[in-house]
């Protein structure tokens, strides 16, 4: 997969906590049968199991791919984003799993959970429509240094999901006219033939799933306008809550990358948001996060755009992102990665991935 450019002076946004935790309540349930407790992971990330019961609980998407890293890790199963998508149900996508499968036709269902993606939990960025003759449903990724094993996870994860709720929002006979995977083949395809149902294709150039003409303007058995209209009413509410929220962390993330080396006191950014620090703080809170964890998220994305720079010294990118000495940078790396700094430094430059150990 092509790699985008790294931003110099922002952030990939990776450390605000926006994601609705799904994916990681179905992994936990998905490696308990492989006799794994993840909670331990969660723990460490900052997800208690308090937290995980919360219905309104939000992790980052570095959150959620350092619990999925370390679960392909301790299953060993290269498949696991399958079975995670296949153990889901209608309901774990909330209000937008009902308004789909009160859509008019499949179509209409595809293209509303694309509009309304960022409220359903999703790590992938959803697409649809038209190629030629095609309907065609496409899923990339957000973060271009994403870790190899998370990537392929999540895209397994993605459209297994998809055609699993699919099939019981639409019909059961309901299967892809084709699927092509951007990583390439794994050992044992056949868990993908068995849930697919259709010719398949790895090592292609995007993420993408062909919905049969036949079944994409077939009414959906569950279709009622009237809840569908009631259902959307209250998507878009939560659709413009969810965009004031990232807003404020993008400012701030935006903020504090443009200040480093300095940090920006919390009482500077209440007072830059006309706000008090209480109720910024609040705000904070609401998203499910605080101001010391973005100020952490966006010196790790500093290091990691620095450690890729082989000219610079381990005191120089100490400095720039904003660390009193060389002993607080590898601390803080440690923490992360669970490696030194030149460990780190070694695996981007050698292509092992951001968040694989070298």
């Amino acid at each position: 997969m092509p790699e985008a450019p790294r931003p110099e002076n922002g952030t990939t946004r990776s450390t605000s906590a926006t994601i609705s935790p799904n994916i990681l309540r179905y992994l936990g349930q998905v490696t308990g049968e492989y006799g794994v407790d993840l909670q331990p992971e969660l723990t460490q990330v900052g997800l208690t199991e308090t937290l995980m019961t919360s219905a309104a609980l939000r992790v980052s998407y570095r959150q959620g791919s350092a619990v999925i890293r370390r679960a392909v890790e301790l299953t060993g199963d290269e498949n696991l984003g399958l079975r995670v998508g296949a153990a889901q149900h209608l309901t774990a996508w909330g209000l937008l799993g009902f308004a789909m499968l009160a859509s008019d036709t499949l179509q209409v269902a595809i293209e509303t959970g694309v509009r309304f993606q960022n409220v359903s939990g999703a790590m992938t960025v959803w697409s649809a429509g038209r190629e030629g003759p095609d309907y065609v449903v496409r899923a990339d990724l957000p973060d271009p240094v994403l870790d190899p094993n998370v990537a392929v996870f999540l895209v397994e994860e993605a459209f297994s999901s998809v055609v699993t709720l699919g099939r019981l929002a639409a019909g059961a006979g309901l299967a892809p006219q084709d699927v092509q995977f951007a990583f390439p083949a794994p050992h044992d395809v056949q868990p993908f033939h068995d849930l697919f149902r259709c010719p398949l294709h790895f090592g292609a150039s995007r993420n993408r799933m062909v919905v049969p003409q036949g079944w994409i303007n077939r009414p959906m058995p569950g279709r009622d306008p009237v809840t569908y209209a009631s259902t959307l009413e209250l998507l878009e509410a939560q659709m413009a809550s969810r965009r004031r929220q990232q807003d404020l962390l993008e400012i701030l993330e935006i903020s504090v990358a443009q200040s480093l080396p300095d940090v920006p006191s919390f009482a500077e950014q209440a007072r830059r948001h006309a706000s008090s620090e209480r109720t910024l703080r609040r705000r904070l809170a609401d998203c499910g996060t605080s101001y010391e964890a973005i100020v952490e998220g966006v010196r790790r994305e500093r290091v990691e755009q620095l450690l890729h720079r082989p000219h610079l010294t381990l005191r120089e990118v100490a400095r720039q992102a904003g660390f009193s000495d060389e002993r607080a940078l590898r601390r803080a790396v440690r923490r992360w990665h669970g490696v030194a700094p030149q460990q780190l430094r070694e695996g981007f430059l050698s292509g092992a991935g951001g968040n694989s150990t070298p």
